[in-house]
This record gives structure tokens, C-alpha cells and sequence, in this order.
């Protein structure tokens, strides 16, 4: 287990480095990672002859309204290294943000979230990202490698096995593998 002495993108590297690592100790095949800009899984470009890579974007108007974050261009150069892209709706938000938006409350997903972040956000992404995989069939019910961050690049790494939503309790968190301290 590796900790960074502080979250961000200056993690990225080392991040996906044990993150491969783990998956080939392991003999876990698929690897699952978030991404908004498309920057970190351009950095497993070359592990995409080994293992399954999962690529999980934001979801559509996460930023703007009906558009969508990642480039075409990167989701066209990862899918031709065989990388899979999930373009869903955030497990862990989604609906219900905005019901708490509109009504002011806090809701058993959104609490689930925060909660989540207590060990850190890439470990909140990890679980969101792996449980979307899931839903959207990209990914088999077992364990996973799952590379998540704090903002941009990535910085938490964990091996999980995701439930699909309708079952999310179910998920179980394995082995953690890097993940920053929390300032």
C-alpha cells in the first residue's frame, strides 16, 4: 500500500504503474478508470495489449449542458488501442443530486458519496466508476482494478468488487493500493 503525500495529478504515473502492477500480481484482466480529459488513460495506451481497460468519462452535460468532455479525438485514439468507453450517468449522483438541488436535503446515495470521501474522492470514483462498468456490461461481476482521482489525473488505485446498482451495498472493497493523504 502506498500513500501520496498529497492528492493530484502529480500521482497520475505512479498511480497507473501499481495499479498495473496489482492487476498482474493478481491475474485480475480488467482495469477501470475515470477520466474527464482523456490525459490518464493515454497513459495506459501500452497496457492495452495486456489487460482490459475500461475507460469511465463523465457523463454527458457534466460540464455543459448536452455536450461532452472528453474529445472526440481521445475517445477515438483510446478505443483504437481497444480501450472501452462508459459514458453513463454517475452512480453516486446522478437523479438524486438533483432532487436534493431542488429540495434542499440530503438523500441515502448522496450520503453513501460522502461518505465515500472520507477516504478520499478517488476512492468515491473508484466505486462509482467500477459499479457504471458493471451496469453498462463492459466489465464481468468479479474483481477489478480501479484507478480513480482527486480533480484531474489520478491518484487512488484500489481492487474492488463492484455490485451493480440496484445492489451497489454489495460492492466490496478489496485491497487498497495507493491513495493519497488527506490534507
Amino acid at each position: 500500500m502506498v500513500y501520496f503525500d498529497k492528492p493530484g495529478k502529480q500521482n497520475t504515473e505512479r498511480t497507473l504503474q501499481l495499479a498495473v502492477q496489482a492487476a498482474k500480481e493478481e491475474g485480475i484482466g480488467a482495469l477501470v478508470v475515470a477520466t474527464g480529459s482523456g490525459y490518464t488513460p493515454l497513459l495506459l495506451k501500452g497496457a492495452a495489449k495486456e489487460l482490459d481497460i475500461v475507460v469511465v468519462t463523465h457523463a454527458n452535460g457534466y460540464r455543459e449542458p448536452g455536450e461532452q468532455e472528453l474529445p472526440a479525438q481521445v475517445r477515438r485514439e483510446l478505443q483504437d488501442c481497444g480501450m472501452a468507453i462508459v459514458t453513463a450517468t454517475h452512480v453516486l449522483s446522478g437523479a438524486e443530486r438533483g432532487i436534493s438541488k431542488k429540495f434542499s436535503g440530503a438523500y441515502p446515495v448522496e450520503i453513501m458519496a460522502h461518505t465515500l470521501r472520507m477516504f478520499g474522492q478517488g476512492t468515491k470514483v473508484c466505486v462509482e466508476c467500477a459499479v457504471m462498468a458493471l451496469d453498462c456490461g463492459a466489465i464481468r461481476p468479479g474483481p477489478v482494478v480501479c484507478v480513480g482521482g482527486t480533480g484531474r489525473g489520478a491518484d487512488t488505485a484500489w481492487i474492488l468488487r463492484p455490485a451493480h446498482a440496484a445492489n451497489i451495498l454489495d460492492t466490496k472493497l478489496d485491497r487498497l493500493i495507493c491513495k493519497p493523504l488527506l490534507p
